[in-house]
Order: C-alpha cells, then structure tokens, then sequence
C-alpha cells in the first residue's frame, strides 16, 4: 500500500517531483564529474611526473635513499631487470648510475651529476629520447658522448660538438677523468636537475666509476598507476633479496605525494559543499511537499492511518525520487567524464606542479565516480528527509482538517 500511494503522489505532483528529481540528478552529475575531473587529473599529474623522472617504482640497495653512496650499488643488474619483467603488470625497466664529478668546457668548470642510462632501456621508461631539445640523443653504443641540460649548457656557456671534460673519483679510489663529446641539449621539465644534469651511456659511465655491470637504480613502470603498491609487494616477493629495496613512488618522492593527497583533501571540502547544496534543495522540496499535504495526511490519520505508515511514505517518496535522480545523473556524469577523458580541456597557460608542466585537465571514468556520490546524495537526501517526515507523521486530524 505505501509504495503504491508513493507512486501516486510522486505522478499526481509531476513539476513539484520533476524539480525535486532534477535537483538531486544535477547534484549527483556535479559530484560525480568533480570526482572523475580530480582523479583524472591527479592520476594524469602522478603518471606524467613518474614516467618523466621517477618510474612508478625504484629498486636501490637498502638505505641509499636516505644516504646515498657510490658504493652503494646493484650487482649483475642485468639479472635482476629480468626478473622484474617476469612479473605480471611491470611494463618496463631501466637501470641508472649516479655519482658527482667536476665538469669543464672550454675555460669553464662546475659541479655536475652524472646519471649514467641505458639509451634504449631508458627511452622505454621516460621517453629520453623526446626531451632532447636540440643536438641528437646517444648511439647505440658507447661512444663517449654526452648530453647535458639546458641550464649546465647556460651555466658553462657550452655548445654541441665542443668537448667536455669530466673529474670524479672511482669506485676503486682512482681519480676518475675522461673527455667526452657534447652531442646534445635536454630539456627534462625539472630545472634544478638541468643545471647540473650530464647524462651519459651506461657504459661509458661505469668505465668512468669503475663499476663493470654495477648500477644504483632500477626503474620500474608498471600498466598501472594507480596499483604501484600492490606491484611493489609483488616484485618484492620475486626478487627475494633481502640487500635490495623496492620502494612505489609515494616513498621514494614524499614531498610531491604529500602535494597530492593535499590538493585532494581540499577536493573533498568542495564535495561536501555540493552535498549540502542538495540536501538543503531536497529538504525544501519535500518539506513544501508535506506543508501542501497536511490536509492529506489529517483525512489519513482519521480513517486509522499509523504515524510510521506515514512516516514510511514520505521516506519511500524520497527514495524512489532519489533512485530516479541517481540513473539520470549516473548517465549525465559517466557521459560528460568519457567525453572529458578523450578530449580533455586544455588550459590557456599549463602551470608548473613540482616540475611537471599541466596543459591540459582530464576527466576518469571510474566506479568512484559513481558509487560514491550515489551513496552520498542517497544518505544525504534520506537523512534532511526525516524532519518533514515526522511532521506529517505528527499531524493531527482534528486541527489539521478545520484550518486546512
């Protein structure tokens, strides 16, 4: 009986229903484009920053993080990287070595790092070869070239094709010096790492440590962003090598992890916002519904209508509604967040997010965007649903059929 005199009531008010469906169908399309918006964006930032510096995961021998050491490397690294690759889910790898050094072109000098990167290997996990501004990248093999970035090249006033002379110290206690060839300028989006970036082949750089088939890093890229630390666990498992450290991107970069899970709680303040917009636009639409109903439910209480079977009403009124509301707005929100996610909205001018320039915002269809503001919106209008509920629940016949 209640949900048929639901139906009726919710057919008999059509632009009063109308309004109350379209308010909770808009409140649920705005939430749920905001959340796809926030995590297509967010996930857009955190894959671009990865793939461009960090990887999605990184392999070092345990503690170089927190003290990096040239001694502190990665044995037969060759091995290893195809162990990664047995797992399921890791796309791709690269080894790296790393170590300081003084560096001279011409009459100039400054101090440089060295990132030793397997050309090949590297251009599958960053894209190397894409930010090499001008000049050409390595060859495929060792041929004591060098590219250095855009801001070292300013800093030492170098050009390509001059030679550049580097100074370190080897893994062995040796002086470590070699003359090398600038054959190229990189642009990698970090600028304090283009002012002191030399990028090397592998094998030139570990002739130059003297570390034959040593590295300090492995970078990982997994199909998945958003399942680094499940990936993580699983390389951990395979490796078994209690000397190696596998660390998600969230550890090894916590200041830009922080800057995230912070712009995604200030999110969450504007989600509440749009939730409370709704639940005080589903709370007068069903309290002016009960207000214009009071007669309704006198006549009801006076041929022997319980307070609850009333109360009931009004609830299963404001569920169906919310129900209609939630299919309209789940078809409005999916539909705009697939047509953002293709095409995306490119900004007037992209803006720098800890090194990573943003041009463009994109959307994410994902069942976040869906369950959570159907939840939202259901509790939130069922909840303000409850005061006018029990008001009609209250009316008494009497009163109520003499002044109404």
């Amino acid at each position: 009986m209640i949900l048929k005199l639901a139906i009726r009531n919710i057919l008999r008010q059509k632009r009063r229903s109308f309004y109350t469906i379209l308010s909770i169908a808009v409140g649920f399309s705005f939430a749920s484009i905001m959340i796809g918006w926030r995590m297509g964006t967010f996930n857009l930032v955190i894959d671009k920053f990865t793939r461009a510096y960090l990887g999605h995961i990184q392999i070092h021998a345990t503690d170089y993080l927190d003290r990096p050491s040239l001694y502190k490397n990665i044995d037969d690294y060759e091995t290893v990287g195809e162990r990664i690759m047995s797992v399921d889910g890791v796309e791709s790898w690269s080894p790296r070595l790393y170590a300081a050094g003084l560096g001279t072109a011409g009459d100039k000098s400054t101090a440089v790092q060295i990132i030793g990167i397997d050309p090949t290997l590297e251009n599958d996990v960053t894209a190397f070869d894409n930010k090499v501004e001008a000049g050409k990248t390595f060859s495929q093999k060792p041929s004591h070239e060098v590219i250095l970035g855009k801001g070292l090249m300013k800093t030492i006033g170098a050009r390509i094709g001059q030679e550049f002379v580097i100074v370190s110290q080897g893994a062995d206690g040796s002086i470590a010096n070699d003359m090398y060839e600038i054959t190229g300028i990189i642009e990698s989006g970090n600028e304090y790492s283009d002012r002191i970036a030399v990028y090397m082949h592998l094998a030139d750089a570990q002739e130059l440590m003297v570390l034959e088939n040593r590295v300090h890093e492995l970078v990982i890229i997994t199909e998945d962003v958003r399942k680094v630390d499940e990936f993580a666990s699983l390389i951990t498992a395979e490796l078994n090598e209690p000397e190696l450290e596998t660390l998600s991107w969230k550890k090894v970069n916590v200041s830009f992890y922080n800057l995230i899970v912070a712009k995604e709680e200030a999110q969450n303040v504007m989600h509440l916002v749009i939730m409370l917009i709704i639940a005080i636009g589903v709370l007068n639409t069903v309290l002016m519904s009960v207000l214009e109903r009071i007669r309704e439910f006198g006549v009801l209480k006076a041929v022997g209508t319980r307070a609850s079977q009333i109360f009931k009403l009004i609830l299963t009124e404001t569920f169906m509604m919310c129900i209609i509301g939630i299919v309209i707005g789940i078809v409005i929100g999916t539909g705009v967040n697939y047509g953002m996610s293709i095409h995306g909205i490119k900004l007037p001018e992209g803006y720098d997010l800890s090194g990573v320039v943003m041009d463009t915002m994109k959307s994410e269809v994902n069942a976040q965007s869906i369950y959570e503001p159907a939840i939202l919106v259901l509790l939130t209008s069922l909840i303000v649903s409850i005061y006018p509920a029990l008001k009609a629940s209250r009316t008494k016949p009497a009163k109520t059929m003499r002044f109404h």
